[in-house]
């Protein structure tokens, strides 16, 4: 039976986000968080289940390094262990704690969920051995909130940092026909291209290893959900390639200042700010 390496890290909530980050950075195949506490401010243990051991240092520098990003003291990490996991209990974990998330017009579900689309909401399934992007994340549920607002069939879209494919699926749900999704990272590519096969919509969606440049076909909408530290260099090819809207997230909060004077840097007056939780979004009109 096939064995998973599991890390579990014993966390204040307030820094459960930038666990499963760093975790996720360091190339675990899926999280899962102990959210059965009984006080909001109790610890909790986020899970990473990689499928080669990995070392405590390794796992203290990813902690640490997205901490930093966040503004996370290192002392709400209050342990850090090691174990196995038989394939069969892995599974139980994600069955007990991922249950179907209402988005917006989006029921984000994994496979065993007896979850039917409506009129008014699409359902878009994730098996669990591809958790990032699954929709939990508030970054991830700002943006598709936005999509139910903006999209109208037959916009073409471009997601950059697609992930799992959630945003370019969700795209496609609501009608888009000419969808490019761009991944840095091999493994995702492959991830998003078997996540929209598994809703239907391969065919409505072109996946590429890399990024977007200076030869890119501009799009009615991009998306980038990254971070502000990877959106700013890459700021006006962004605003450049976008016809109607950019939607840019995994922003904090105390960011807003900075990505608000980079965009006026080009002009942009039409911005529109929503937030979930320590994350914000920009919708900007261009």
């Amino acid at each position: 039976m096939k064995q998973w390496f599991a890390v579990d890290v014993t966390v204040t909530p307030h820094a459960q986000e930038a666990v499963e980050s760093a975790l996720g950075v360091m190339g675990a195949t899926g999280t899962a968080a102990d959210g059965l506490r009984r006080k909001p401010d109790e610890p909790l243990i986020v899970t990473g289940f990689f499928l080669e051991p990995v070392s405590l240092e390794d796992v203290e520098d990813a902690i640490g390094d997205e901490f930093e990003i966040h503004g996370i003291e290192r002392d709400e990490v209050h342990s850090i262990e090691f174990r196995t996991v038989e394939e069969e209990d892995w599974l139980a974990t994600w069955k007990k704690h991922w249950q179907p998330t209402e988005v917006g017009r989006f029921i984000i579900a994994p496979p065993w969920a007896p979850v039917r689309g409506t009129a008014e909401k699409f359902v878009i399934k994730i098996e669990p051995s591809m958790a990032f992007g699954t929709g939990t994340h508030e970054t991830t549920q700002l943006c598709l909130e936005a999509l139910g607002d903006i999209i109208t069939p037959g916009m073409s879209v471009i997601d950059v940092g697609t992930g799992t494919g959630v945003l370019a699926i969700a795209a496609a749900k609501l009608g888009c026909k000419h969808i490019r999704a761009f991944d840095t990272d091999a493994p995702s590519v492959s991830i998003a291209e078997q996540n929209a096969e598994a809703n239907g919509v391969i065919g409505a969606i072109n996946f590429f290893e890399g990024t977007i440049d200076e030869n890119t076909h501009p799009a009615d909408l991009i998306i980038a959900n990254l971070t502000l530290d990877v959106i700013k260099p890459m700021l006006g090819l962004l605003v450049q390639k976008a016809d109607i809207w950019l939607l840019l997230s995994g922003i904090l909060v105390d960011q807003r200042d900075e990505i608000e004077a980079e965009l006026k840097k080009f002009e942009i007056g039409d911005l529109k700010f929503k937030t979930k939780g320590e994350w914000i979004a920009v919708l900007v009109g261009t």
